[in-house]
C-alpha cells in the first residue's frame, strides 16, 4: 500500500541550519535573562553584558558546553558580534567630534597611547599574557568592550581571551567609574573639566551620566564627546594594527590575519547616522539592539571561560590594566589642571 509514495528526508542543509539557529537562540535567550537581570540591585553597576558574560560562564562551568549549539554558538561569537560592531557606529556622531576640534582629540588619542603603552610596559615586567593585555589596553584607552570586540578578530584573540577582556573591562570600569563619582565634589574642578576629564580617562559613563546617549549634553562639560571621540579614533587604530599584522605575516599570531572590513560598515554607519535625517526614537532603538547583539555575542564567547584556567589567565593582566587605569586617570587631571 506505501508502494509509490516517497519518503522525504530532511535535507542536509536544513540539518545544518537548524542547530546553527538553536544556537543562536539559546544566545539571545541568555542575554535576555542578562538584560532582565542587569536591573536589580548591585547587578544594574555592572550592566547587562557583564551579567550576560556571568551567566555564560556560570552555564558553561556547571552544566557544560552545549556542544550540539556549537556552531550557532560561535557564529554569535564571530558574526553577530561583527554585526553588533557595524550597528554600532550609529552611536558616532562625526558632527560633533567636529564641532568640539582637534584639541579634544589630541586628549583621546593621547590617552590611547598612554593606556596601551602602559598595559604593555607593566605586563611585560610581571610576565602577563600579551595578547589579553593588549586587549585590555585597548580597551581602557578606547570605549571598553566594544573596543576589545572589535580588535579581537585583528589580533585573532581566541575566544576564552575575548571573553576574559570583555569582562575584565567591564568590572574594572565600573570600579572607577563609581569611584570618579564619589570623587566628583571632591576634586577642584569646575562641571566642564570634570566632564572633559572623565569623557578622556573612563572608558565607561559614571552613574551620573549612565542615561545619556551620543547626541545629549546630558554628562557634565562635554563627557560624551569625550568619548565620542575616543570611539571615533578606534577606526584608525583597529586598521593600524591590522595592516601592521599583515606586514609582519601573522609572525606572532596564528597565520591569517584577516582585515576589518567590519569596520567599514562602522564608518557608513557613523555617516547615516550623522548626516542623514532618521529620528530619534529610530536611532535609540538601533543603539538598544546593538548592546543587546553585543551581549549576544559575549555570551557566545564566555560559554568558552574555563573557571579553572581564569585565576591563571586574568589575575596579570587585569593587574596591569588597573596600573594603566590609575596612570591614565592621574595623567589627564594634570593635564587639565595645568
Amino acid at each position: 500500500m506505501n508502494e509509490g509514495k516517497v519518503r522525504s528526508y530532511p535535507s542536509p542543509q536544513r540539518a545544518e541550519t537548524c542547530p546553527l539557529l538553536l544556537g543562536v537562540i539559546f544566545t539571545l535567550v541568555v542575554a535576555t535573562l542578562g538584560n532582565a537581570l542587569s536591573h536589580l540591585p548591585v547587578l544594574d553597576r555592572v550592566g547587562a553584558m557583564l551579567t550576560s558574560i556571568l551567566l555564560a560562564v556560570l552555564y558553561r562551568n556547571t552544566v557544560g558546553y552545549p556542544e550540539g549549539l556549537k556552531d550557532g554558538i560561535r557564529f554569535a561569537g564571530q558574526k553577530v558580534l561583527r554585526f553588533a560592531i557595524v550597528l554600532y557606529g550609529f552611536k558616532l556622531n562625526i558632527q560633533v567630534i567636529i564641532h568640539k576640534g582637534a584639541s579634544l582629540l589630541l586628549y583621546d588619542a593621547q590617552s590611547i597611547a598612554l593606556s596601551i603603552a602602559v598595559t604593555m610596559l607593566i605586563a611585560h615586567i610581571i610576565g602577563a599574557e600579551r595578547r589579553l593585555s593588549l586587549l585590555l589596553g585597548i580597551g581602557t584607552g578606547v570605549c571598553g568592550a566594544a573596543a576589545i570586540a572589535a580588535a579581537a578578530p585583528v589580533l585573532e584573540a581566541e575566544e576564552e581571551e575575548t571573553a576574559i577582556g570583555v569582562g575584565i573591562v567591564a568590572l574594572v570600569g565600573t570600579i572607577f567609574a563609581l569611584a570618579y563619582a564619589f570623587l566628583r565634589s571632591r576634586l577642584p574642578l569646575s562641571p566642564v573639566e570634570y566632564g572633559v576629564l572623565s569623557g578622556i580617562s573612563l572608558h565607561r559613563d559614571s552613574p551620573c551620566c549612565r542615561r545619556s546617549l551620543p547626541r545629549r549634553a546630558g554628562c557634565p562639560g562635554g563627557s560624551a564627546s569625550g568619548k565620542l571621540g575616543r570611539v571615533f579614533l578606534m577606526v584608525p587604530l583597529v586598521f593600524t594594527i591590522a595592516i601592521a599584522n599583515r606586514k609582519r605575516g601573522g609572525s606572532q599570531m596564528r597565520g591569517n590575519v584577516p582585515f576589518p572590513w567590519f569596520l567599514a560598515g562602522f564608518i557608513a554607519t557613523s555617516l547615516i547616522g550623522t548626516y542623514f535625517p532618521i529620528p530619534k526614537d529610530l536611532l535609540n532603538l538601533i543603539s538598544t539592539g546593538a548592546s543587546f547583539l553585543l551581549a549576544s555575542a559575549m555570551v557566545g564567547l564566555g560559554l568558552n571561560v574555563h573557571l579553572a584556567n581564569l585565576r591563571e589567565r586574568a589575575l596579570k593582566p587585569m593587574a596591569a590594566m588597573l596600573t594603566a587605569s590609575v596612570v591614565l586617570s592621574l595623567a589627564s587631571y594634570f593635564t587639565i589642571t595645568h
